[in-house]
């Protein structure tokens, strides 16, 4: 008699989703209150023509708008950057760092942060509400899925192109105008279209937000990045652009071939997926919804061991998943000039997520008249249900954000973002130029975990962090690089930033980003660190 073999299940490290991580980190967040010690630099704003101090304490004082009396505060900035608006955030002044009274954060702060954030980012959410409810009249339109099957028609046999150009215009968006929370807009109209080529969910988030997001690394003219540091820093921003155009370049070079092996293993061989054990709910989520409508296309690569199969759903009447008509075109048309009105709104306009909100609730009530009237149309009732629903599925989203910076809420009412600040540069003091530059690389890494926006860190470290460069030596402007460097490379990374809502959006386990994110880290870094010290041995 045989005995019987009991199988043994390997155990298996399970990461946890987007908002249990992000609530244990509140709970971190919330523990560091009690053991960091607290404290504060005096910050320096400009309002109603004078320049105005606040100290550690709270106390406020005003003095003249003028180049001495920032020159007697050690602020080495020239005043237009205050009077002309470059500057608005209060900047921290150096040598005023003082040790406070600690401000632990009680057990009720971890929600209480977290309603806060939500309040804070209200912006942005209404930004993709409106958004997913454009998706959602589009879709019941039936426009995607017949103007999918045309371009995948039309692109067949050169698929990559698609994620080449896109890839692109991430990164030259990035570069140009730190596009990132902006690109979500960007999902809804490329990933069906992805997803159609026989890609994965990782192709669609590497080709935006990876894209995007090395493009802001290695930021030229980005005015939310490298403009608003340099201003900090007492510097222009065209200084060290030479360094920074050459390292752009490099970075997307790097990003663009990293995507063609990837797309390509994907391609060719479906399993090799970082993300493949969900694609089958990736695919449910985004992909044209199977019905019984006849018509079908099969897209086809070469090189690919199987189809990836698209079939149209009937959404309105008998017009939906038949023939590309006129109506569709233009519904489709108004849908994806959404796209370049936002992107010349935010770099020429100053355009913010209200406006943009508003930009894409205009096209999204022309898109359901047309959708809701005609011998086609689903009603006005079939219209808003859809607008509904669609901005319904990117509460999740929504909510990732609002918790994210909930954390940020904690840190900074607790008072220890600038104690950090301070230990940070002391650890700086007296190096050589190439250690003290790398070390600087390090310090932003991290502080990008505590400070991830970008404006944020650079009104924060900047007045601190770049005058000690005077003291070793070395440009001011390679401060402001490692800056860059050092944050993004923690932004790939750190659930308190853009990471999370996008993971979300997408369905995407952060284990599986993590994946296939750590080789652009380890690129920034070491590529990053390497140009760093050109910059210093070269001047």
């Amino acid at each position: 008699m045989m005995a019987k073999q009991k199988s043994k299940k390997k155990f298996k490290l399970k990461m946890p989703g987007a908002f249990v991580i992000l609530f244990i980190l509140t709970i971190v967040a919330v523990g560091a209150t009690w053991l960091v010690p607290a404290g504060s630099y005096s910050k320096l704003s400009y309002s109603h023509s004078q320049l105005q101090i606040t100290d550690p304490h709270g106390k406020v004082s005003k003095i003249p708008s003028t180049q001495k009396e920032l020159d007697k505060l050690g602020v080495k900035i020239n005043i237009k950057q205050f009077t002309s608006g470059g500057i608005t955030a209060p900047i921290s002044i150096p040598n005023t760092y003082e040790r406070l009274e600690q401000k632990p954060a009680g057990p009720g702060a971890v929600t209480t942060s977290m309603v806060k954030g939500t309040i804070e980012a209200v912006d942005i959410m209404v930004f993709i509400f409106v958004l997913g409810g454009l998706i959602g009249v589009v879709k019941a339109s039936g426009a995607f899925e017949s103007g999918l099957v045309a371009l995948t028609k039309k692109t067949k046999g050169h698929e990559f192109m698609l994620i080449f150009l896109v890839a692109v215009l991430m990164v030259l968006g990035g570069t140009l105008c730190g596009i990132e929370e902006e690109a979500v807009a960007f999902y809804p109209i490329l990933v069906p279209v992805f997803i159609a080529m026989g890609y994965d969910s990782i192709v669609c988030v590497g080709a935006i937000f990876l894209a995007s997001s090395v493009g802001t690394a290695f930021s030229t003219i980005n005015p939310f990045s490298v403009v608003i540091a340099s201003n900090a820093a007492g510097i222009s921003f065209t200084e060290g652009m030479g360094w920074r155009i050459f390292g752009c370049i490099v970075g997307a070079i790097f990003v663009l071939a990293y995507l063609y092996w990837y797309s390509k293993r994907v391609k060719t061989q479906p399993s090799f997926s970082y993300s493949y054990e969900d694609h089958d709910s990736f695919n449910k989520m985004w992909a044209v919804a199977p019905t019984s409508t006849t018509e079908t296309v099969a897209v086809t690569d070469e090189t690919a061991t199987a189809d990836t199969t698209i079939t149209l759903e009937n959404h309105v009447g008998d017009d939906a998943g038949k023939s590309f008509t006129l109506r569709k075109k233009i519904i489709l048309v108004l849908f994806v000039v959404t796209f370049p009105i936002m992107v010349w709104g935010v770099m020429s306009q100053g355009w913010w997520f209200p406006t943009m909100a508003s930009s894409f609730l205009f096209f999204a009530i022309i898109i359901m008249f047309i959708t809701a009237t005609g011998p086609n149309g689903i009603g006005e009732k079939g219209v808003v249900d859809a607008f509904v629903n669609g901005a319904a599925s990117l509460v999740g989203v929504s909510l990732i954000i609002g918790l994210a910076r909930g954390i940020n809420l904690v840190l900074n009412e607790g008072m220890i973002s600038d104690t950090m600040l301070q230990f940070s540069s002391s650890i700086v003091s007296h190096m050589s130029g190439p250690i003290f530059i790398l070390v600087m690389l390090v310090i932003f890494f991290i502080l990008g975990f505590i400070v991830p926006s970008s404006s944020g860190l650079a009104v924060l470290s900047m007045p601190i962090l770049a005058p000690l460069a005077d003291t070793v030596h070395i440009p001011r402007y390679a401060v402001v690089t490692a800056y860059q460097f050092g944050q993004y490379a923690m932004l790939f990374l750190a659930p308190t930033g853009l990471v999370m809502a996008t993971l979300q959006m997408l369905d995407m386990k952060y284990s599986h980003w993590l994946r296939f994110v750590w080789p652009v880290v380890v690129f920034l870094l070491v590529f990053g660190g390497g140009l760093l010290v050109a910059e210093v041995l070269v001047y």
